[in-house]
């Protein structure tokens, strides 16, 4: 009998379309997380009347839980199975959004951490769990170009999440600016920050209800148990071989630096965007909302340009696909850092076309041939996330100057992506020269 041909979505001819289609909605709604949050630090810098360095703890305390979760994310998936991880990363993720609720009636910042920091342990599990599951639903060789399409599907949640932000979030608080709020006296300063916050929360809430329902949709399906052979947690050992293997701790590192230059790029988009609209005359709000459009019109290109560079994955090697666009990132960044004008602005658009492709390619790249040690070489590279944590505090301490020289400091902390790109760069290039050997 002729054995039936793989696809992209398929192995031994078994088809893993369902499985992958329900997956893949996960990327989805991780993406509408880490989206509707990164506009976040303005908004309660503002509703607190806090600095920037300050209202940035939202992504200490976002991206520290994928930090916290991963390796216990890992031996969980390893203990039971790549579905249970989904589930448990669900139920967080629910758990965590609808927290958002009881933090609010405290009126104060904290909660509202601890509440991010629980919804990310979810959205570690998820990852955790829902990147290797990809990798495993065909063949090897396709595998870096199946999580590339997998992923694409995660900016289109992300648009969903920026989209709510500017139009249900930003455009509804109140629109007295940053100056106008510290003039209040407590009891109007608490009104309106008890106002505002009621507007935050609501997207949050819903979210949670419908990751509920996911919850339930995914734990009657039935789901294939690819890679859920052993079940022996034998961590140090586990880890040993994973970091004597040079493409797989090179990958965690470049992993750490892209990550944070992403979340740079796409937090502080409204710092740079909001200097730049109100010195043309524009009013805090209307700078901050135009600054948000910006932010959608670059994750409308760098969902466009996922597709784009997973169709080029079958004919370019990816190590050399990544190689070009991290240079290409870096000479955008250059502009942004120069540029004081609009030009600046539309570099930094720019740069969303040249990441789209970074985090699965890393990600798949740094994952071959590590068979079972997945779960756990997964566990490594959802930890590297913690570069979004780490890395912006230092860019908003670089904003908080105002200036340096003659320069806006805005623009000067844009150093801190372009050095992360050059470490890409250099990932990008050592793996090339792998490919070719």
């Amino acid at each position: 009998m002729e054995k039936k041909k793989d696809s992209l979505i398929s192995k031994d001819g078994v088809s893993f379309l369902v499985p992958f289609i329900l997956v893949t909605s996960c990327f989805a709604l991780w993406g509408f997380a880490n989206d509707i949050t990164n506009p976040m630090v303005k908004a309660f810098s503002k509703i607190f009347r806090m600095s920037v360095t300050d209202g940035a703890l939202v992504q200490v305390a976002f991206y520290g839980g994928y930090f916290a979760m991963a390796f216990p994310a890992a031996m969980f998936i390893r203990k039971y199975s790549y579905k249970a991880g989904v589930l448990m990363g669900l139920g967080l993720y629910a758990v965590g959004a609808l927290l958002f609720f009881p933090a609010k009636m405290t009126g104060s910042y904290y909660p509202f951490l601890l509440a991010y920091f629980i919804l990310t342990c979810g959205l570690s599990f998820l990852e955790t769990s829902c990147n290797p599951y990809i990798l495993t639903m065909g063949s090897e060789e396709t595998s870096t170009r199946r999580l590339n399409l997998a992923q694409s599907f995660n900016p289109m949640g992300s648009l969903a999440g920026m989209y709510v932000a500017m139009f249900f979030i930003q455009a509804n608080l109140n629109p007295l600016d940053t100056a106008g709020r510290a003039k209040l006296n407590d009891a109007e300063f608490a009104a309106m920050r008890d106002s505002d916050l009621s507007v935050l929360i609501a997207p949050y809430l819903f979210i949670g209800a419908v990751i509920a329902v996911m919850f339930l949709v995914i734990y009657f399906t039935k789901m294939p148990k690819n890679g859920d052979k052993s079940k022996d947690i034998n961590l140090l050992p586990t880890l040993r071989r994973l970091f004597g293997i040079a493409h797989y701790r090179e990958g965690v590192i470049a992993q750490f630096f892209y990550v944070g230059a992403q979340i740079m790029c796409w937090t502080f988009i409204i710092q740079y965007g909001t200097r730049l609209f109100m010195e043309e005359g524009m009013a805090e709000r209307d700078a901050e909302v135009l600054s948000q459009q910006y932010n959608i019109i670059a994750m409308v290109i760098f969902c466009l340009s996922r597709f784009i560079c997973t169709f080029f994955l079958k004919y370019v090697k990816p190590g050399m696909l990544l190689t070009i666009l991290a240079i290409a990132a870096a000479l955008f960044t250059c502009g942004v850092i120069a540029f004081t004008g609009r030009m600046g602005i539309y570099c930094l658009v720019g740069i969303s076309a040249c990441m789209s492709l970074m985090f699965p390619t890393i990600y798949g790249i740094a994952l071959i041939g590590l068979g079972d040690d997945a779960k756990f070489g997964a566990a490594g590279l959802i930890m590297a996330i913690l570069g979004g944590s780490v890395l912006p505090p230092l860019q908003a301490r670089i904003i908080d100057m105002g200036t340096i020289g003659s320069m806006p400091a805005v623009n000067i902390s844009f150093i801190l992506p372009f050095i992360c790109f050059l470490v890409v760069i250099a990932y990008g290039w050592r793996t090339s020269k792998r490919e070719k050997s």
